[in-house]
């Protein structure tokens, strides 16, 4: 098993267990994400519009207001109104605007999206197995909470701030 002090070249121990543990979890979302960012390339999406999709099929058949997409993403972008409009130009969601409030920018997934997630779903489920395979179903869930439980902490910070 490789160490992160190796891997980087680092001479002496981390002085600080918080630093090692944020540069693993940098280091480790690179080396997770290559082949998803690759699969994805594939079929002329990004991990946001990929993501962006899951967003829509999880509301289907309901439409979704765009700025609630910009808020479900996993990995937060600075402008989901070209993130949509991407998805759309492709064909993969339509936008529809409401009569109540004209400003108000309803989004759905189309058939054309629908079936280009049924397409990557074998792919990527075989890639997650691959990747953390070697972990049981409980190291995995424990994985997870420690995971939620660090970002608890990026956000009671972020509510003092």
């Amino acid at each position: 098993m490789a160490r992160l002090q190796d891997e980087i070249g680092k001479k002496r121990p981390f002085d600080d267990p918080a630093e090692e543990a944020y540069l693993n979890l940098v280091r480790t979302h690179h080396t997770l994400s290559e082949a998803f960012r690759r699969l994805f390339k594939s079929v002329g999406l990004s991990e946001s519009t990929y993501n962006a999709l899951r967003i829509l099929r999880g509301h289907h058949p309901d439409p979704v207001p765009s700025q609630d997409i910009g808020e479900q993403l996993v990995a937060r972008v600075p402008d989901v109104t070209r993130l949509v409009d991407r998805l759309v130009n492709d064909g993969f969601a339509a936008r529809h605007r409401t009569e109540e409030d004209r400003r108000l920018v309803l989004v759905s997934i189309t058939r054309k999206g629908l079936d280009l997630l049924n397409k990557l779903e074998a792919s990527k489920t075989e890639i997650h197995h691959r990747q953390l395979g070697q972990l049981s179903d409980n190291e995995l869930q424990r994985l997870s909470r420690l995971l939620e439980k660090a970002r608890d902490g990026c956000h009671a910070l972020r509510e003092r701030d």
